[in-house]
């Protein structure tokens, strides 16, 4: 139970209400994938160029200049005020891109969106830092990132049956009045900053917050762990509608194809809750990061050894095997990296955001851009950045991993 004046609001609806929150980022990504086809053809491109592609990079640029912003203002004026802003800011972002004329123009005001729906993050993992420690932290990220991934289950349905009767533009406008409804919402949620941890709205205490989480090792190694895990989830958001179409012919089905893929994910984010506290945080993330760099490696290799066109089904249970790991790393990762950050868990937040989101924007584009027909670029990429995350959590671990058991 979290509790404030005037208001007392139960656990689980406390998870519902910041999943579906953190949820706004995700709604103005996988909501438009379904309508790439109807984009290309209104925007004046080929019916193959991947030059759409830009607008989920530009919204992740977007996102990572947000978390600059979010979790300074979320540490000195409360969690609340930042969610209220980034909503405004979400929403104003959302009602240009779906009047945007030009690419150039939509790439422009997508930026703007992708600021807005940064706030609802950062304050979403301050919010569950402020209320939680250890397993218990772990365990509510896991119920939170499960209940999230709901929206890309059912977003590129509901985004092409939107299509389907009206304008690409209406996609858009659909995100603007969720988070109207999400603001509203919000109304109900308490002030969860501690008053002692309030920081001074001054240059040298953010400065001082921020030192504070670059100089500690285990916050670093494990925060920039994320951002090559987030880099080739962001290579896949990308390329995925282009993969499924070109390579396996199927157009048709990629709603329901990348739906299947997203519930995998969050039932391996329930498992993640019910496992974490008898496991532990560290041994399980561990574990599963061996069984990640193992999956991986065999997904390259078969890929290379069939061209790139591997069968859909042994494509599909490579890629339900990657998203399975990678729902038992995220959460675990990010509790690991934040536990130490409860004095300034809002800068923290925006800290490893940013560096997740734009370096992981970055780098995830490498993987977009690369697409030459085939999976190779994509399963390369969990190979690769796979490899990353493990030399760094292994640097952030002093070079030894826990992987016995109690």
């Amino acid at each position: 139970m979290i509790t404030g004046p005037r208001r007392r609001i139960g656990r689980f609806e406390v998870t519902v209400l910041l999943a579906m929150s953190m949820a706004l980022g995700a709604l103005g990504i996988d909501l438009m994938l379904p309508a790439f086809d109807a984009m290309r053809a209104d925007l004046g491109l080929a019916a193959d160029s991947n030059a759409i592609a830009a607008t989920i990079t530009m919204y992740f640029f977007g996102l990572a200049l947000g978390t600059f912003i979010y979790g300074p203002l979320a540490d000195r004026y409360g969690r609340r005020r930042a969610l209220f802003i980034s909503y405004a800011i979400y929403g104003v972002g959302g009602a240009a891109s779906a009047l945007a004329p030009s690419l150039e123009v939509l790439l422009a005001v997508r930026f703007l969106w992708g600021v807005g729906a940064a706030g609802s993050r950062v304050v979403t993992l301050a919010v569950i830092r402020d209320a939680y420690d250890g397993e218990e932290m772990s365990r509510a990220m896991s119920h939170v990132f499960a209940v999230f991934v709901l929206v890309p289950i059912v977003a590129p349905t509901l985004g092409a049956s939107i299509v389907a009767v009206s304008s690409w533009r209406w996609v858009f406008g659909f995100c603007v009045l969720y988070a109207v409804g999400i603001a509203l919402w919000t109304m109900r949620l308490p002030e969860t900053l501690h008053v002692e941890y309030r920081l001074e709205a001054r240059l040298a205490r953010l400065v001082e917050a921020g030192r504070v989480v670059l100089s500690n090792r285990v916050a670093v190694g494990y925060g920039l762990a994320m951002t090559a895990l987030y880099s080739v989830f962001i290579g896949y958001l990308g390329s995925s509608e282009i993969i499924f179409g070109e390579v396996f012919g199927q157009d048709a089905n990629f709603p329901y194809i990348f739906g299947g893929l997203a519930a995998v994910m969050g039932l391996a984010m329930l498992v993640n809750a019910r496992i974490v506290r008898s496991v532990g945080t560290r041994r399980l993330a561990h574990r599963v990061l061996i069984g990640y760099l193992l999956a991986a490696a065999g997904f390259a290799t078969y890929a290379w050894s069939t061209g790139g066109r591997p069968p859909l089904g042994l494509f599909l249970l490579a890629l339900g095997t990657m998203f399975v790991c990678h729902a038992l790393l995220i959460p675990n990762l990010n509790s690991i990296a934040m536990e130490p950050m409860a004095r300034v868990a809002g800068t923290a937040s925006s800290i490893m955001g940013a560096a997740q989101l734009g370096l992981g924007a970055l780098l995830g584009s490498f993987i977009d851009r690369a697409f030459d027909g085939t999976i190779l670029p994509l399963a390369l990429g969990f190979a690769a950045y796979g490899l990353i995350a493990f030399a760094l959590i292994l640097w952030a671990e002093g070079g030894r991993l826990r992987l016995k058991t109690r």
